[in-house]
């Protein structure tokens, strides 16, 4: 069955297609939710909540552009509102410090630390890098999904590289001492 097909079974509320698209696409999908969520499970509860909606949604998809792409928009607008209905946003100091640029060093830090400290980060700044420097939306583009100001985007990016950069400094500091 082809992809189209399958998506106008899942309209026509197959559960069977609506299966199959979940078999085709969580993995894709779960990646991206592990990307803005806090942790695993969270992820797993994004997952669902994304499919659910985007179930709901797909009679809005008129095969224009990139399925995945719908898909995965749908999906990163789901785990946002999640955290906008937590209020995450609303206690945000809009000082603008300095542009921090971190350096990792491929051989000494895992993808799977990184990923990690980029989890524990605190929710604003966590979904405002991830939007910004992973799937490289304006400042202006994250105002209006987070419904904050461009500044507060802006803030929230250049604090989350600063505690990235002291994370990452504190860990290759450990493991030189650990090599002595």
């Amino acid at each position: 069955m082809s992809l189209n097909q399958l998506i106008e079974k899942c309209k026509n509320n197959d559960t069977k297609a609506q299966g199959e698209l979940y078999k085709l696409f969580s993995g894709k999908l779960f990646s991206t939710c592990l990307k803005y969520s806090r942790n695993y499970a969270e992820a797993q509860d994004n997952l669902q909540d994304a499919f659910l909606t985007i179930f709901n949604k797909i009679e809005q998809y008129k095969h224009k552009g990139s399925f995945e792409g719908w898909l995965k928009r749908v999906t990163v607008n789901t785990v946002l509102q999640r955290y906008r209905s937590e209020k995450v946003f609303d206690i945000i100091n809009e000082n603008i410090t300095e542009d921090v640029e971190v350096e990792v060093d491929e051989d000494e830090i895992s993808v799977d630390y990184l990923l990690q400290i980029i989890q524990d980060l605190p929710d604003r700044y966590r979904l405002v890098f991830n939007l910004y420097a992973l799937d490289g939306y304006s400042h202006k583009d994250i105002a209006e999904m987070l419904e904050i100001t461009v500044g507060t985007s802006k803030s929230n990016l250049a604090r989350a590289r600063q505690i990235l950069k002291q994370t990452i400094e504190q860990h290759n500091k450990k493991q030189n001492l650990q090599s002595l």
